[in-house]
Order: structure tokens, then sequence, then C-alpha cells
């Protein structure tokens, strides 16, 4: 078989359910089709049979860029109108074209394959691509097709690497909470669009005239949100990662962080080990979700922790295999597994503490009642201007659901039991900081707010401004002796 013959593994790859079935060969039993299987195998019997190149360092003709994207759209049309025997053998040839899409390694290696003996069969891996980007045609037209483009190239360096966004052309990286215009741009806008369908072809979701944004995840957890035309004056695509780090209120002590500083770790070790329930708020980027894996990291492992998110970016059973940890993926847009019956789920299986990826509308009240009837230590986030601002802002969201608790008593609660601790972060000269922490309380009728440690801009540090009051005292060395008296020896206790 010459290297022409290699062609057929795109065709008939979906028609064969097993790796074992080859031309001539009866088909196993009981063996789940595998498109990685079958197109490895493909490979491996025919190497050694593609057509020959030149020899090493001959000079192969470019292709100009409207041969490139002719063979690019005529890939995609390929790879789209494959149609399989059965429904069944459609689904997942069609979830494994999504899956290669959203980044998934073995999907990509397998499509990339196909890509290759696709070229192949019609001698067009001859070609050079008309980019300097791509050493061959196959790793240039996988990029347009399958891959994430210019966007490749960006993701090579993925160490510090938080967020992406694309505006029209440009492209901005956000590395360290550091926004940067990016050295990589898209040739067009046409580019951007045709990312943004690559993106949402099998992922049940559209973006067109009609539906003009588009939502998915990828597999690393990184979250895509796109806008097109109408929507918004340009095409927008943002690509948020959650990178799995060592994560550790120590480790956001030191460079290249700087969050916050050993004596503020100190405070805040007690805080968790002594179960004060407490709120991250801070406007988008400015590290709350960090934090929140910090501190979490700080909860003895066998304490029983239930986390709820629209999406499990937190990511916290990779983060700490050994916690006892049960997280809830509960989308807004599912009335049947939305964060109100995850809720009602996560209270039957005995949580000790619950974390909240962001208290919202939907699912305020029952997070405040989940606090005020014994899930102590638990944490969330919340888009707040300031602390004093945050028990108005949860009894707002609490009485949309028009449940009739009097809005008073309801604030009171709020400070009493599901605010006690407040944590306001703030991006500083490029660098994410702690700029506040404090007791939040309510004392006639007012927020009042006791500022425990402050961050001053002017001289890049960290202020002590008052200790724990009484009643916050006696709950640390009621819960948490050892806390105790660690922050009476530093003087952070009433006695």
């Amino acid at each position: 078989m010459d290297g022409y013959g290699q062609a057929r593994i795109a065709d008939e790859y979906v028609r064969n359910r097993t790796l074992g079935r080859a031309a001539g060969e009866s088909e196993p039993k009981n063996v789940k089709f595998s498109l990685w299987e079958y197109a490895t195998k493909f490979r491996q019997r025919d190497a050694g049979h593609a057509p020959k190149s030149g020899g090493e360092g001959t000079a192969r003709p470019a292709a100009t860029q409207e041969e490139f994207q002719a063979i690019v759209e005529d890939m995609r049309s390929y790879l789209v109108g494959m149609h399989a025997q059965t429904e069944e053998e459609q689904m997942e040839y069609g979830t494994a074209l999504n899956r290669a899409v959203l980044g998934y390694s073995k999907e990509r290696q397998a499509f990339f394959a196909i890509i290759q003996d696709r070229l192949a069969s019609r001698r067009l891996h001859l070609l050079s691509p008309p980019s300097a980007e791509y050493e061959t045609m196959a790793e240039a037209v996988f990029a347009q097709v399958i891959g994430m483009n210019v966007l490749e190239s960006v993701m090579k360096d993925r160490d510090d690497l938080e967020e992406i966004q694309v505006v029209g052309t440009r492209i901005f990286e956000v590395r360290n909470g550091v926004v940067r215009k990016s050295a990589y741009r898209f040739r067009s806008l046409e580019e951007v669009e045709r990312l943004q369908q690559n993106l949402v072809l099998y992922n049940h979701d559209s973006i067109n005239a009609r539906k003009q944004w588009a939502e998915v995840s990828l597999p690393d957890g990184a979250r895509v949100t796109m806008t097109g035309f109408g929507y918004t004056r340009e095409p927008t695509i943002t690509i948020r990662f959650f990178p799995l780090r060592e994560v550790s209120l120590h480790r956001l002590a030191e460079p290249p962080y700087e969050t916050l500083d050993e004596e503020t770790v100190l405070l805040l070790q007690a805080v968790v080990a002594a179960r004060l329930n407490l709120i991250i708020i801070g406007a988008t980027n400015t590290g709350k979700s960090h934090l929140l894996k910090a501190l979490i990291a700080h909860i003895p492992d066998e304490q029983r922790i239930v986390t709820i998110e629209p999406r499990c970016e937190l990511l916290l059973g990779k983060l700490f295999p050994e916690k006892n940890i049960i997280e809830f993926e509960a989308p807004d847009d599912d009335s049947l597994h939305g964060g109100g019956q995850a809720f009602r789920l996560a209270l039957r299986q005995s949580p000790e503490r619950i974390i909240l990826a962001e208290i919202r509308d939907q699912e305020a009240n029952l997070y405040v009642r989940s606090c005020t009837r014994g899930h102590m230590g638990s944490m969330t986030t919340a888009h707040v201007n300031t602390l004093e601002d945050v028990p108005d802002a949860i009894t707002d969201m609490c009485m949309l659901d028009r449940r009739g608790m009097n809005p008073d008593r309801l604030r009171r609660r709020i400070a009493q039991f599901v605010t006690q601790i407040g944590i306001e972060m703030r991006n500083v000269g490029g660098k994410r900081k702690v700029v506040r922490i404090g007791e939040i309380s309510e004392s006639d009728g007012r927020i009042v707010v006791r500022d425990l440690i402050v961050y001053d801009r002017d001289s890049d540090s960290w202020r002590r401004c008052h200790p724990f009051s009484r009643p916050f005292s006696e709950h640390i060395r009621r819960m948490s002796p050892e806390s105790y008296e660690r922050l009476k020896d530093r003087g952070w206790v009433t006695h």
C-alpha cells in the first residue's frame, strides 16, 4: 500500500468500531470504538509507505495564502462532513472532534494524524505553509481547523498565563495579574470568527446572527467566553485559565505574588482554624479565587467540604487529592442541576464547610441558611465595593426571591453569622493584594467593620489596626486553642 492509500483512514475509522478491524478482518465483539486507537494503528501499519518528500534539506515550494485557505476550507468540510453508518458511531465521532477542538491531547493527536494523511493523499504535504510560524503544512492546517490558530503560539508558554483576551485581531496576555499586549495577533477578523466556530462546532452551542455569544469550557478547566459582531463592535474571545499550582497562604506571601505578608498569614490561618465564616470581595482578576484556594489548603484533610460552582473552575479535587471534597457543578441554565438542587443535595451529605465560588442571587438565601444552621467555616466571594456594603448586598440578593423575611433582621443575621470576616482584594501596581481584613458586625442598625489589617500603598506594607474584638477572641479560643495562643503571643486577641 502506498501513501495515497492512507487517505482511507479518514473514511474508514468511522465505519470501524474497533482497533482490530482493518481491511478484511472480522469485527471483534464487545470492544468499544476508539478513534485514537484506530488512527494510531493505521499510521503504524502504513509507516514507511508515505510518498517521499525529497532528501533532507530539499526545499519545498510555499503555498500562497489563497491556496492555503482553500486547503483549510477543504479540510474543514472534510472533517465536518464525515458520516458514520449508525447514529451511535456518528455521535462518537462528533464527541471525538469536539474533544480535539477543546484541547484533549489524545483526540488532538488522532485528528492531527488524519490531517497528515489527508494532505499526503493529495501530495499537499510537499508544500510549505505560507506562515513561518509553522514548520509543516499539517501543523498549519491543524491550527486553523482544529487548533487555536495563532493562540497556539501564545499558549506554548503556560507557566504563568492566566488569561488570553482577544479584541478584534488584537491579543492581550494576563500573566501574574498584569495585562500586556501580546507579540502575536490575528491576521484578520475572519480568522477570529473561524476560531469561534471551531470552539462551538460540536459543543452543543452556536454563535451566529441570532445568538451572538457563546461559552465553552476547555478540558483543563479554562473558561472561554466569546461575543460576535452585533453584540460587541468587534468579535471577542476571552480564555481564562485556572492553573494547577502549589497554593498556600505562605506561598502567596512570597515573590512573585506578595499578596500578603507573614503576619497576615498568621491571622488568616487562625480564621480558618477557628471556623469563622468569611467572604472575599474585589473586582474581576484581583485574585479572589486564588486566595480562596490558599485558604482551603489550610483546612484539615478529614473535614468534609462541599463546593458549588456554575463550572468546576477551582479544581480542588486535583489540587488537594487527599481532602474530603465534593465538587458540585451547577450551571445557571440547568433547572434540574442548578445551584438550588446542588445545595439541597449538599446538605444531605454531611458537609462541615460549604464553599460557594461566588455568592449570587440564585443561591444567596440557601447559602445564608447554611451558614446560620451550623456550617461554620464556610467561604464565598462577591463583587462588592467595600466591606461595609457586604451585608446589604447579600440582603438584596436574598430579597429577590420574595420569601418575606424582614430585611433589617436578615441583614443582622448575615453580619452576625455569614460574613464574620471580610477580606478585600485589589490590583496594586500590577500585583494582587489583600488590602483590608476586618470583622463585620451590626450595631444599632448600622454595619460596623473593625479593621484588623490594612495595606499601606505608600510603604508597600501591611499595617496592624486592631486586635480581634472580645467576642471574636473568645470564639477563636473556644474553637482553636492553639491558634488563640499564637495570636495571644502576638497581641492579636482581646482578653
